[in-house]
């Protein structure tokens, strides 16, 4: 099983995409999109797995959660 991501999530309503988007605030440019709230969760926790795991593979910084978001 994998680990669910520990990074803070924020899920909002985009009119303009007609979609809930999720976004990691804490890992730049992390987001991804769903039908659903619960869909747009599922997939950001995909999509940060491959934003951890390439910047891994590029040496780049992977910041660690902080738990409450200060700016959500």
């Amino acid at each position: 099983m994998i680990a669910p991501l520990k990074h803070g999530v924020v899920i909002s309503w985009s009119a303009d995409d007609e979609a809930f988007i999720a976004e990691a605030p804490e890992l730049p440019g992390c987001a991804a999109d769903g039908e659903t709230p619960q869909d747009a969760l599922a997939q950001i926790q995909i999509v940060a797995r491959e934003w951890i795991e390439t910047a891994r593979e590029l040496g780049r910084p992977v910041p660690e959660p902080r738990g409450r978001l200060l700016f959500a």
